[in-house]
C-alpha cells in the first residue's frame, strides 16, 4: 500500500518540488496551501492556480487542500482529509514559511515580525500537533520533517526575525525528535541555502538587487540550488532508508554552512 505524506507550502518552490519528489517515491501527497497573501509580508503568496498546477501533475495521487499552517482546525482537517481519502499517514512535511525585515530588528515593526514567526515556527508546531496521534497510532512507521533554512546556523543581515524564526524550526524539531525518540516516528530539518524561489526573489527585492544573482556567489556551489535539489533530501528522509536519523539538522546549501 502506498505511503501518504501531508506537505505544507505546496502550492510552489520547495513544497511543490516536494509534493513531486514524495509522488516520484510513491507517496500519495495531501498538498496544502494558504493561497492568499499574507498582511505585511511584502511579497506575494501562491495563488489557488498554483496549487492547481501541482494536483494537476499527478491526477488522483495528490489531494489539494487550502488551508492556513497557523489554524490548528486546518491542520486537524489536513490530517483528517489524508486518512480518510487515503486511509492512512505516514510522513508529514512542513514546507510553508515566509520571510520578512530587510531592516534591522528595532525597525522591524511587530506586524512584520509576528508574521515571519507565526508562520515559521506557530505553522510548524501546528501540523505536528495534528500529526503526531495518528503517526503514533500506526505503531509502526511515521516521519516529521521542516524546512529550516542555512539562516537557521547563520546571523543575517536585516533578516534577524527570519533567522530567529528558522533558529527556533531546528530546536523545537530536535526537541521533538526526542520526545519522539522511543517511538517509530523521527522528526528532523533540512536547511536549505539560497534557491531558486518567489522567496528569494522576494529576498532579493529586501536587499534592494536587481537579481538573485549576488546569492548565488556566497555558495562554495557558486550557483543557486534548485527547489528539486532540496525536495530530493525531504524525500529521502520521508523513506524507510532514513530510519536511522532523527534530530538532524540537515544542509542541503550548496557549502554555505561549511565556510
Amino acid at each position: 500500500m502506498s505511503r501518504v505524506a501531508i506537505v505544507t507550502g505546496a502550492a510552489r518552490g520547495i513544497g511543490a518540488a516536494t509534493v513531486d519528489a514524495l509522488v516520484n517515491d510513491g507517496y500519495r501527497v495531501v498538498a496544502v496551501d494558504r493561497c492568499r497573501d499574507i498582511p505585511d509580508i511584502p511579497y506575494a503568496m501562491a495563488t489557488p492556480a498554483d496549487l492547481d498546477a501541482v494536483v494537476a501533475r499527478h491526477g488522483d495521487h495528490v489531494l489539494g487542500l487550502v488551508g492556513d499552517v497557523r489554524s490548528k482546525s486546518d491542520m486537524e482537517l489536513a490530517v483528517d482529509t489524508a486518512t480518510r481519502h487515503f486511509g492512512r499517514l505516514d510522513a508529514v512535511v512542513a514546507a510553508a514559511g515566509v520571510i520578512g525585515g530587510g531592516t534591522t530588528l528595532w525597525n522591524t515593526s511587530d506586524a512584520v515580525f509576528d508574521a515571519v514567526m507565526s508562520v515559521n515556527v506557530l505553522g510548524t508546531r501546528r501540523l505536528i500537533d495534528a500529526a503526531v496521534p495518528t503517526l503514533l497510532a500506526n505503531g509502526r512507521y511515521g516521519r516529521i520533517v521542516a524546512v529550516a533554512s542555512a539562516a537557521s546556523q547563520l546571523g543575517l543581515r536585516h533578516l534577524a526575525a527570519y533567522s530567529a524564526a528558522k533558529h527556533a524550526v531546528v530546536g523545537l524539531v530536535r526537541g521533538v525528535a526526542m520526545d519522539l525518540a522511543e517511538t517509530s516516528v523521527t522528526a528532523n530539518a533540512v536547511s536549505p541555502g539560497s534557491t531558486a524561489t518567489a522567496m528569494l526573489d522576494a529576498s532579493a527585492r529586501l536587499y534592494e538587487l536587481s537579481s538573485t544573482d549576488a546569492f548565488a556567489a556566497q555558495q562554495p556551489m557558486a550557483r543557486l540550488l534548485q527547489p528539486s535539489e532540496v525536495a530530493a533530501t525531504i524525500s529521502w528522509l520521508c523513506s524507510p532508508l532514513s530510519s536511522g536519523i532523527t534530530g538532524a539538522n540537515i544542509a542541503v546549501d550548496g557549502g554555505m554552512t561549511a565556510t
